[in-house]
């Protein structure tokens, strides 16, 4: 028969091993975070002089409730004007380098998007809103969306800036609580 133990005999050991678990998991966190094991690592070599750095225009206006917080670098404003009864336009650039943005008034999403012409239409999203986009008849990349209830937005870029297309739709901003 197995002698029985007095009670609290095994406590001191079992404590014994939690706390050299404890001191081996702090010892191994602690080299963890000394060690900058995860830490993003700065640039060892800076771009060459060279290389200019990206600029980004700071506000696009193209109506008094819809602007542009991003167009590519080198893109002036070059055109403009009013949409009746009470929409806007705007262009930036030149002739083979450009961006155009209009907001019209549209009564809902299903009426504006047949009303749009896009060639090679596929679904997308504009700031959580359903849209269009695809190639523009006059040339170009082309993507359309309801901005807000009554008010639809578009933007065309050259073929030569079709990468910046979303980045572009992504920066378009209205009023606060729209």
């Amino acid at each position: 028969m197995i002698p029985e133990e007095p009670p609290g005999a095994g406590q001191g050991r079992r404590a014994v091993l939690a706390l050299l678990a404890f001191a081996v998991t702090a010892l191994i966190i602690y080299l963890l975070f000394a060690s900058g094991f995860g830490r993003p690592r700065p640039a060892a070599v800076a771009a060459p002089a060279a290389v200019p750095a990206p600029q980004r225009a700071a506000l696009a206006v193209v109506s008094g409730d819809l602007w542009l917080t991003y167009l590519p670098a080198g893109l002036e404003r070059s055109g403009g004007g009013a949409v009746e009864p009470s929409g806007a336009w705007a262009r930036f650039g030149t002739a083979g380098r450009f961006v155009e943005a209009q907001v019209e008034p549209a009564a809902d999403w299903a009426s504006y998007q047949r009303r749009a012409t896009v060639l090679d239409p596929r679904s997308t999203v504009v700031r959580g809103r359903p849209a269009v986009a695809g190639r523009a008849p006059g040339g170009g990349r082309l993507i359309v969306w309801l901005e807000r209830a009554g008010t639809g937005a578009w933007i065309r870029v050259s073929d030569s800036l079709a990468g910046e297309l979303v980045p572009i739709a992504a920066s378009v901003k209205g009023p606060v609580g729209d």
